[in-house]
């Protein structure tokens, strides 16, 4: 794309500081693009994913075969290959953004103040952003179309174990690119898979505005760490249900049955269950043998052991740690509290502030729950795995942020600017 790739690794500081330059320069012609121009530019990338579909899964087959011979397990290469209904996936994920409100210039809040100006706030794209992720090379076009729409040019630096994958999905990207006549450097996905370019990007604080890291924990904490540049970013998904002792079974049962089993490996997925003591015992009795049955492992509390100990279903001592675990698996860790504030006190003590739920009948009781809960996503009645971009109607998002600014929750087109004062008059002076 901008270099070549036997050149690049001698010199990655200064291959790392082109990219910034001409992403910088990139970000200027992005940001003023009108929107008929960047959706035609992603219209354009989906038809040119389908087309080469060959061509994707030629690239995709080098890097499974590399995968393979690296060891990687199978969920790893699950998650790299690329087949016919993933790169329509891709397509249709693109559209889906072109149809999306774009979000930049929209002017909210105007309003005339004493002195007859009018003040108001504009969405501006936050300008240059940096994208660090691993595996899935679907990422590469979410996170490509996502920026672009929202006016910001991106670098992107996929995971070694996809780099044909991702230079394949570039390459559409850059057909997009040119047949809207946008800047092929409004998108540039980083061509060597030197780590030592990953170091350069998170200080880059000339030219990268934020830092988006997508990826294990482990490559989280060194970006959180190490960035010199402000990052959005989600550590882990230790998310909670309380049932509490005015909660419809009907609804418990549905509500904390679908948060822990709908999907395992997902970061809005349920990890501990906090049941009220003096809620129906039923309810726990029945959940048990529900989970059971789809082959979750339970560790509870004494309290709850106790009170499965006849239920036929084995469970568990939960230890310290699994309060504090992201397990991303069938496994879970279920505690009977004796009131919603022993609840409460364990969710703000262990909760990674993702997506916490409290299922009740109370009014009082939900209110308290969604103002003291201090989480990026809190739910009356509902299951946390509805805590994503497209349920909550942003059509599509770049990740999940649990920090407290300047994103939180699932972050979309909206979560990818910034806003800026205007201020109109006409002719006025202060006094």
């Amino acid at each position: 794309m901008n270099a070549n790739p036997e050149t690049m690794t001698s010199d990655v500081t200064a291959y790392m500081q082109k990219l910034g330059e001409q992403a910088r320069a990139a970000s200027r012609a992005i940001g003023r693009a009108e929107t008929g121009q960047k959706n035609a530019a992603l219209n354009a990338m989906a038809e040119r994913l389908l087309v080469q579909a060959d061509v994707l899964k030629k690239a995709n087959a080098l890097d499974l075969a590399a995968g393979e011979e690296k060891g990687l397990d199978a969920a790893l290469l699950d998650r790299l290959e690329l087949t016919d209904e993933r790169i329509a996936g891709m397509a249709e994920g693109l559209v889906q953004i072109a149809a999306l409100a774009d979000p930049v210039g929209i002017i909210s809040n105007l309003a005339y103040r004493p002195s007859g100006i009018q003040v108001g706030q504009m969405r501006v794209p936050l300008g240059v952003i940096g994208i660090i992720y691993e595996s899935r090379p679907n990422v590469t076009a979410d996170a490509a179309a996502l920026c672009l729409k929202s006016g910001n040019a991106v670098i992107l630096r996929g995971g070694s174990e996809a780099i044909h994958s991702n230079q394949a999905i570039a390459a559409c990207i850059q057909h997009g690119l040119e047949v809207a006549g946008l800047p092929g450097e409004v998108v540039q996905v980083v061509e060597t898979t030197d780590r030592a370019a990953v170091g350069e990007l998170i200080r880059a604080k000339e030219y990268v505005d934020v830092i988006i890291p997508r990826g294990g924990k482990g490559l989280i904490e060194r970006i959180s760490n190490e960035a010199e540049v402000p990052v959005i970013k989600h550590l882990d998904g230790i998310c909670h249900v309380y049932i509490d002792n005015e909660a419809d079974n009907g609804k418990a049962l549905k509500v904390a049955f679908n948060s822990k089993t709908q999907r395992y490996g997902t970061c809005n997925t349920m990890e501990t269950l906090l049941v009220s003591e003096s809620a129906d015992l039923a309810i726990l009795k029945e959940l048990a043998a529900m989970y059971a049955e789809k082959g979750v492992e339970l560790r509870g509390c004494e309290k709850t052991r106790a009170a499965l100990k006849d239920s036929g279903v084995e469970i568990l001592a939960a230890t310290e740690e699994d309060w504090a675990t992201e397990y991303l698996a069938p496994i879970l860790s279920i505690k009977t509290v004796a009131s919603m504030d022993e609840a409460i006190e364990h969710i703000n003590r262990y909760s990674s502030q993702h997506t916490e739920s409290i299922i009740t009948e109370n009014y009082s009781k939900a209110r308290r729950f969604l103002r003291e809960v201090d989480s990026s996503s809190v739910m009356v009645n509902a299951s946390t795995r509805f805590a994503d971009g497209f349920e909550y109607g942003l059509g599509a998002e770049i990740g999940i942020s649990t920090d407290k600014l300047h994103a939180r929750g699932p972050v979309g087109l909206e979560g990818l600017t910034s806003q800026k004062y205007v201020v109109l008059g006409d002719g006025h002076v202060r006094q």
